[in-house]
Parts: C-alpha cells; structure tokens; sequence
C-alpha cells in the first residue's frame, strides 16, 4: 500500500493537473493550433478578443460559412439540433469535452486519478475550467438512455461560470429547469429523464478536456469561437475570428446602404444585385459618412472601412 501511494504520488508530480482531468497540455495545445498569432489563456487556449465575440453576434450562418469556406474549412457547420432558448444567440470561445462508453477498467483508472486531486463526478470536470465568454461543447457521443450528464444543477454551474449555454451532443435531463436558467442557450440532442453511470451501470466516462473532439462531422478545437443561430451551429477557427466579424459588418451596410437606394429608386436591382459601378461606390462611401453615427456597426469599425477605400 506505501508503495502504491508513492507511486501515485510520483505521477500526480510528473503529470499534474492537466493528466488528472483529461486535459491536453499546454505545448500541445498551441502546436496544434498554430494560426492563432493572439492572447492565450494559462492552459494555451486561443483567447479570441470579447469585442470579436460581441460583433458575432449579428454574423449570419451564411456570411460565416461563406468566409470559411473561402479559406478552406469547408466542414465547420453543425445541424440537427434541439433547442434551448431558440431566439436567443449563442456565442463564445469553446471548452471541449468528450465521453466514450464506460468501461469499468479504465473508468476507475480515469476516477481514481481525479479523486487523488480532490475531484469528484467527471461529468463535472470540465465545468470547472470555464469562464466567461466560453460555451462548454461536449461530445457526449449521442448517449441517450443512461446517458444525461448534464441536469440543472450542472446547468447552474455552466452558466454561473460561463454566462452562456452549451452545445452538447448527447441526452440532457431536467430540460423545465434548464429552461429556467433564462440565459442559458442550448443546443443538444435529446431528452432522457435518466442519468449518466446510475448505480451498478456504468454508462460514460470522460476522455479528454480541451482537446480536440467532433461535434457531429466537425472538428472543434478548444477556443474556437461557437456561433449558434437559426437552429444550427458554426464553429470559427480562432485566426479566422476577426475577418468572419469584418465581412459580415461590410456586408450588413452594403445590404442596408443597397436596401435603401432601391427603395428610393435611384438604382435598379439589377444595378443592385451585380458589382457594384464606381458611381454607386462613391456613394456608398458618401452614405458611410453621412450615416456614421446611426449605423448598426461600431464607429471605428466604419472609419476603419473607409480608410482602405479609394473612392
């Protein structure tokens, strides 16, 4: 039994914290997402700006999707979803988590390990991490029955630490009392009124925290930016972040500067819905200008747009 204690003694101080709850290290972590030039959290996660996460919120799936795709990430849309609070957007920096079906040998592997650092229920690991502004993404490998790992009480949890809600592909339960937690917008793939690992049968068991996991047929890495609207969710790779914001800004005011024009009749719609003349290019810079004060997009993001134009 002594030598059991020092050994597990010597690998709580050769792994440590990370190796206790699943976590993926630091130095991996970056490695893997090499792109992002920006803030990082302590544990290596890409630490997108709050301004970047306050503009996404009026980002539409298309114009997200549209810049994505544009530089290659063509599988970044997740679909098939229940709701939590519909009308509401969700948006964040993602914290991930996956599960796999529990088998008893490495479950108590995985148990035993985070009992030596104080921990106790692995469904509640990852939530310890979160902060505000992140949105906890769990793989929960579409368990159903036996399957909920996620209730009200961890819900509470969620959102006191997060602000936000979830994305999780699996069965929740105490889906009224979710519902109460008014913030709290979620995305999930079933209801079961039963709960994960009941006793004597064991259900799921957490593999890995902050490391990359799929969520339906995308790739979710920690820190990329989590945009939930109109029934679907899109996850944008942190370095692509700040342009997805950009473009979706220049395309709102050409939509309402094009919007109002037709309107009025100065232009047709065919004018309109083709590249633009320079004639209606300087006059759309002239509108800017004139509009700077009243238009749905930060000042400083307009006057920023209107110094790279030549018009």
């Amino acid at each position: 039994m002594k030598l059991k204690k020092i050994i597990l003694s010597l690998l709580c101080m050769g792994f440590g914290l990370h190796a206790f709850s699943q976590q993926i290290s630091k130095e991996e972590l970056i490695f893997l997402t090499p792109e992002w030039k920006g803030e990082r959290f302590n544990d290596g996660r890409p630490k997108v700006p709050d301004d970047i996460l306050a503009r996404m919120k009026l980002v539409s799936v298309e114009e997200a999707w549209a810049v994505m795709k544009g530089e290659g990430y063509g599988y970044q849309v997740a679909e098939g979803w229940k709701q939590i609070n519909p009308d509401s957007v969700l948006v964040g920096r993602a914290v991930t988590a996956t599960f796999m079906p529990a088998r008893p040998d490495v479950w108590k592997a995985i148990d035993d390990r985070g009992k030596a650092q104080g921990k106790r229920g692995q469904n509640t690991w990852p939530v310890d991490l979160l902060v505000k502004g992140d949105v906890y993404v769990g793989d929960q490998f579409g368990a159903h029955r036996n399957g909920p790992t996620i209730g009200d009480n961890v819900g509470n949890a969620i959102y006191a630490k997060s602000g936000n809600g979830i994305v999780y592909n699996g069965a929740l339960r105490d889906v009224e009392g979710l519902r109460e937690i008014g913030g709290f917008t979620s995305y999930y793939t079933s209801y079961d009124p039963s709960y994960h690992n009941p006793k004597g049968d064991l259900n799921t068991m957490i593999i890995g925290i902050n490391q990359p996991t799929r969520i339906r047929k995308v790739t979710v890495m920690p820190g990329d930016v989590v945009l939930g609207k109109e029934g679907v969710v899109v996850f944008i790779p942190p370095h692509l972040a700040e342009k997805v914001a950009k473009t979706s800004e220049v395309v709102r005011l050409r939509d309402m500067f094009g919007h109002e024009r037709l309107r009025e009749g100065t232009y047709t719609a065919g004018q309109i819905d083709t590249r633009w003349s320079d004639e209606i290019e300087k006059d759309f810079s002239k509108w800017l200008n004139d509009h700077i004060d009243e238009l749905p997009v930060p000042k400083a993001q307009i006057q920023e747009l209107l110094k790279t134009r030549t018009w």
